[in-house]
């Protein structure tokens, strides 16, 4: 099956739904139409607790001598609130690894759920809770229908990519490169979604006491009013090593103080010689295609500057030899050390 050009991401999920409901491809429920599709193939999952209302994962332990309609019934979502326990922030639970539902998935490694993001949620909670790595397998298990071409300007910053996909005939290796989400995208969290699922008001407060902008949805509009500065969260990830006023100057960058002035860390990364008319999505596509994403952008576009924030000063020098020789439209841009640049 392959999409044809121009697609969107729901016209390939109405594409592989209307195909699997006329093949009679997939088990109970059906109609597959706005669902993760299910078909039998002999594999046993664990999953998080439905549509995260009471937290995030649950631990099931069957009953002594469970029958196998018991151990079944483990496995659905009526089993999860019989046979199991929740288990908490502080429980330091590792992962070793994830297992997503798909509507559709690429040999390269790009994923369609259906379209509520709470698997892309899902992993990044994990990630914020320290429960998994980027080097975490992440796996798919899908018909073979389901895998299909997915053009690549559809993949999201914040959507799941996958490792491995198993079908009934294959196991693909998808040896994807793409950076998976580093933790919570706040700015992409709406007052709703806080309302619905408490886990995330708990992990948004350990995350503003530790001193990472956590500015939801709607709530960052102010930042693009002519001339102000703009700080970006790309995405959150697990707080880096402290370091000598680490905690102060990552508060003070979120509050709109350029690290260009005071002390930067050797962490920040300047940006400059940026176009006049270059938007902060430039600088970011161009960073996302070079593997150099930062934990957060701070731009500067009336200076035409930005300074880009890294979890450690090696990752920072990675991405400055990334960097070398960038252009953007038809300047190339001058990229060094924070530090560096101040002390000029």
């Amino acid at each position: 099956m392959e999409p044809r050009a121009g697609v969107s991401k729901q016209d390939i999920r109405e594409q592989i739904w209307d195909y699997m409901e006329s093949q009679n491809l997939a088990d109970f429920p059906r109609p597959v139409h706005h669902r993760i599709p299910n078909f039998k193939s002999k594999k046993t999952l664990l999953v998080p607790t439905p549509r995260l209302r009471t937290g995030l994962f649950n631990k099931i332990t069957p009953p002594p001598g469970a029958t196998k309609d018991i151990l079944r019934k483990c496995a659905t979502s009526q089993g999860v609130r019989n046979y199991s326990v929740p288990i908490g922030l502080d429980s330091r639970v590792l992962v070793d690894l994830v297992v997503v539902g798909s509507v559709a998935v690429s040999e390269k490694g790009w994923r369609i759920g259906k379209g509520e993001g709470y698997a892309d949620l899902e992993y990044a909670m994990m990630v914020s809770m320290g429960a998994i790595s980027k080097e975490t397998p992440v796996v798919t298990i899908v018909h073979d229908c389901q895998v299909v071409d997915i053009p690549e300007e559809l993949v999201e910053e914040h959507d799941i990519t996958v490792d491995y996909i198993l079908t009934p005939t294959r196991v693909i290796a998808t040896g994807c490169k793409r950076p998976k989400p580093m933790g919570i995208t706040w700015f992409k969290i709406s007052r709703e979604m806080m309302e619905k699922i408490p886990i995330l008001r708990s992990l948004r407060a350990r995350e503003q006491q530790a001193g990472k902008d956590v500015t939801l949805q709607g709530e960052h509009q102010h930042l693009s009013e002519p001339g102000r500065q703009q700080t970006v969260p790309l995405s959150v990830g697990r707080r880096p090593p402290d370091t000598p006023g680490s905690e102060a100057n990552s508060v003070e960058a979120a509050r709109g103080s350029p690290p260009g002035e005071g002390a930067p860390l050797a962490a920040d990364v300047y940006v400059g010689n940026l176009p006049q008319d270059a938007r902060v999505s430039d600088l970011k596509r161009a960073l996302r295609e070079l593997g150099s994403m930062p934990l957060r952008l701070t731009w500067q576009g009336p200076q035409r500057r930005a300074f880009l924030h890294y979890p450690d000063s090696a990752t920072a020098q990675q991405a400055i030899s990334c960097l070398q020789g960038l252009r953007l439209g038809t300047d190339t841009l001058r990229v060094a050390l924070a530090r560096q640049q101040r002390d000029k």
